[in-house]
């Protein structure tokens, strides 16, 4: 089985060691190395140039942490992202995450099919709508906008659109490094991922 966090199976370009000392990865490094724990493969691989790293998680690490919108709610978009771009790397590194902010394992089963499934919330659907629409079609329809206005307050709105436009990049950055597919595919969550919907 690869390690999400490590990525020992490879990619196109040679991650660089967690063990680094250049000073441009310490902020980034650090916050893995202090906590005991291996930096990301993606992280090391980004790392090949620290100031796009740095770049990345100046916007990553505040749409985890530090946005006021319900993290489950930004969770379920990550992994529709994920499914709708075909990123296992990313279901998987984001499925405990998901969990553990509220997603059940019974809607990300369901995720393929969310429209008419009765296990998501109206907030929910219109958040899934808007990520939908915006990874598939790159804009959002006025239906949809209609209905995340009157339930979000602008900031919100930012932190959703930012949070799905973000996780399509990563898709995208994850396979053009060859990391997209850099997962356990025997892993029994990804059935979930390739479920059509």
């Amino acid at each position: 089985m690869t390690d999400i966090a490590s990525g020992r199976g490879g990619g196109r370009l040679a991650p660089v060691s967690s063990a680094a000392d250049d000073p441009g990865l310490a902020r980034v490094f650090d916050v893995f190395r202090n906590a005991g724990r291996d930096v990301p493969v993606l992280y090391r691989t980004l790392g090949n140039s620290p100031a796009m790293l740095d770049a990345w998680t100046n916007l990553a690490w505040p749409l985890r942490h530090d946005a006021k919108t319900d993290r489950g709610l930004r969770e379920l978009v990550v992994m529709r992202v994920a499914q709708l771009t075909d990123a296992p790397f990313e279901w998987l590194a984001h499925w405990e995450m998901a969990v553990k902010h509220g997603v059940s394992t019974e809607q990300l089963t369901a995720l393929a099919d969310w429209a008419p499934s009765g296990l998501f919330s109206e907030e929910q659907r219109d958040v899934l709508a808007m990520t939908d629409e915006l990874t598939r079609e790159l804009q959002v329809s006025d239906a949809t906008w209609e209905r995340l206005t009157a339930r979000f307050d602008p900031g919100e709105i930012v932190e959703l659109l930012l949070t799905a436009s973000f996780y399509s990049c990563v898709s995208r950055v994850l396979r053009a490094l060859g990391l997209a597919e850099d997962v356990d595919q025997a892993d029994p969550r990804l059935v979930a991922l390739r479920a059509s919907g």
